[in-house]
């Protein structure tokens, strides 16, 4: 088994607090809101969203694939910081076991944060991954990201 980390970070005029609660805390509610001709819904298929718990993202029949299930290994609100593993459904083959995603959100010095993220895909075999083969993934991320940003700017005073 082989191990191949990719980092990415964003800058956000939107307080990290807010980023991390839309996509962090509350993104079963938010995401599926903001983009439902993608995503049916994400729900809690055990525990409440805590650590231990396993989310199952399910996709709109136009998908090319129809869910994914999450692990929360960890979850920080002081920190701002969770880590979460992609467990079963979508890229997950026989030449991948696991997908392991770490995010953390810190203050920009004007108000805004830097939301730094981290995967780390888990192989089997002498599988290597390469990063042209996961940029589809990657981009479809920061679409969800700059919509969750979008929607954050333009109702500074909603809470979820």
């Amino acid at each position: 088994m082989g191990v191949t980390t990719f980092t990415q970070e964003f800058v956000t005029p939107v307080s990290p607090a807010r980023m991390f609660k839309a996509l962090v805390v509350d993104s079963h509610i938010l995401v599926p809101r903001l983009v439902p001709e993608s995503v049916k819904s994400i729900e809690f298929v055990e525990g409440d969203g805590g650590a231990g718990s396993i989310t199952q993202t399910n996709f709109s029949g136009d998908s090319d694939c129809e869910y994914l299930k999450y692990k929360i290994n960890a979850v920080d609100k002081e920190k701002l910081e969770c880590r979460y593993t992609l467990i079963e459904g979508g890229v997950l083959s026989d030449q991948l076991e696991s997908i392991v995603y770490e995010m953390k959100f810190e203050e920009s010095g004007d108000g805004g944060c830097i939301c730094k993220t981290r995967s780390e895909y888990h192989t089997k075999g002498e599988f290597e991954i390469k990063e042209e083969s996961i940029r589809e993934g990657k981009e479809k991320a920061m679409g969800v990201y700059m919509l969750v940003e979008a929607y954050l700017l333009a109702n500074p005073d909603e809470e979820l």
